[in-house]
């Protein structure tokens, strides 16, 4: 199975909408939280993102915000 990484921040409700899609769905992933660890962000915008949830799932792919249609795939 792939790696999921979901960078979150507190208090935000696609964040947590995010979380609970992939658990859900069976999906294993390491949440990296921005207000605990501020040296993410630096590593999101480094790779163009500006907002939260970012799901990374390999490499070089992403999801940013919360896209259940998207989300899935990684379900299967």
């Amino acid at each position: 199975m792939k790696k999921v990484v979901v960078y979150t921040k507190n208090n935000c409700m696609q964040c947590k909408m995010t979380k609970r899609f992939l658990s859900e769905n069976g999906v294993e992933f390491e949440e990296r939280n921005i207000n605990l660890h501020p040296e993410y962000i630096g590593e999101l915008k480094g790779r163009g993102f500006q907002a939260v949830p970012v799901v990374q799932f390999s490499e070089d792919d992403a999801i940013a915000g919360f896209r259940p249609d998207l989300l899935k795939k990684l379900a299967i």
